[in-house]
């Protein structure tokens, strides 16, 4: 039960993310220890119709209260799936070019460690279920919830006028209920992993934007409505991955004003971390070799002049040539139709040595 666990493994329970994405499925598992499960094919925008939500439901490796949510809103299992996609993807790629490329070999054991990895994937997953959450809320794939509620617009004319905002309110108050979060608790580990899930919760906020659109005769602007926008996911990916790049080491101490363990790191401008850094207890492992944190960097492919050095560990790399096929000689026919020649290009493509 949710009720006797902390905020951090009811959220690790839902997304410590095993996706593999193909052109007709999709899969994943809700923790790094658990075979992957088979769900039905891509997401989609019109919410599952009949009980064909309740079996989505079951499939998920869920709380009984989160299960019970689940049921009770018919759009819920849709985006919760959306959110592990939308999270796995902007994981990866975000570190497409690093010795640690959000590979799903040793994620279990990389998630019971304090590394600045850990710390990433519970912000981009935190982040990505309040987003999607709450572009659920406004394309009316959520029965509990609507357009936002930005003062001087009203649901209806939101509707009209196809400018729903996106409910980050709602998408927040839910994922708190969602999560089950309690009071900050005295484990230093738990404390660490609940302020990573606020940022990432944050970086979302961090996005949230008011966007107008103006109605009237021949263009003017005689009414304007204005709404509430999230900016694109790859923003907060983006934001999240600098927030990785800035990371702060912490460590636990005893405030001897108020006697409750607080986080304390390196003093910057007057303190030791800020709500929006992300921070961490270890360092890293190299991701050099293969371990149980990942499969390590052989065979990756990498580009020569920018990464080779770093993403191959000073083994060095191989070089291969590839015959790749592209459109070339294009021209645009009357009308509307485009034909184009295909030519077939050497190119070198450079992968990591195993030694």
């Amino acid at each position: 039960m949710c009720s006797r666990l902390p905020r951090t493994a009811c959220l690790l329970r839902l997304i410590e993310l095993c996706i593999l994405l193909s052109h007709t499925a999709a899969y994943f598992g809700l923790t790094g220890r658990e075979p992957l499960v088979f769900l039905p094919a891509p997401f989609s925008n019109e919410p599952p119709t009949g009980k064909a939500h309740l079996k989505q439901c079951e499939q998920m490796t869920l709380t009984r209260r989160q299960k019970r949510m689940c049921r009770r809103e018919p759009g819920l299992a849709e985006t919760l799936r959306e959110s592990v996609r939308l999270s796995l993807l902007e994981c990866r790629y975000q570190f497409r070019n690093e010795r640690w490329n959000c590979s799903l070999d040793g994620r279990g054991s990389l998630l019971k460690r304090g590394f600045k990895e850990t710390a990433f994937l519970l912000a981009v997953s935190s982040a990505a279920l309040s987003h999607a959450l709450a572009k659920a809320c406004s394309s009316g794939r959520m029965e509990r919830c609507t357009c936002d509620d930005s003062p001087g617009i009203q649901h209806r004319e939101a509707w009209q006028w196809g400018v729903c905002g996106d409910n980050l309110k709602y998408s927040t108050k839910f994922l708190k209920k969602f999560l089950g979060q309690k009071r900050v608790s005295k484990d230093l580990r738990a404390q660490i992993d609940s302020h990573n899930i606020n940022v990432g919760i944050r970086a979302v906020k961090s996005g949230l934007k008011t966007t107008c659109k103006c109605h009237g005769v021949s263009g003017s602007c005689a009414v304007r409505t204005c709404w509430k926008q999230l900016s694109p996911f790859h923003d907060t990916g983006r934001l999240l991955k600098f927030r990785y790049d800035t990371a702060v080491r912490v460590l636990s101490v005893t405030n001897t004003a108020t006697g409750e363990t607080e986080l304390a790191g390196p003093r910057r401008h007057g303190q030791s971390h800020r709500s929006t850094d992300l921070v961490f207890l270890e360092d890293s492992p190299s991701f050099c070799r293969p371990s149980r944190y990942s499969p390590g960097t052989a065979g990756r492919s990498c580009a020569k002049d920018t990464s080779c050095q770093s993403l191959c560990c000073g083994r060095g790399y191989n070089t291969a040539m590839h015959l790749t096929t592209l459109s070339c000689h294009c021209q645009v026919r009357w009308c509307c139709h485009v034909e184009c020649q295909t030519c077939v290009r050497e190119e070198e493509v450079y992968t990591c040595k195993n030694t």
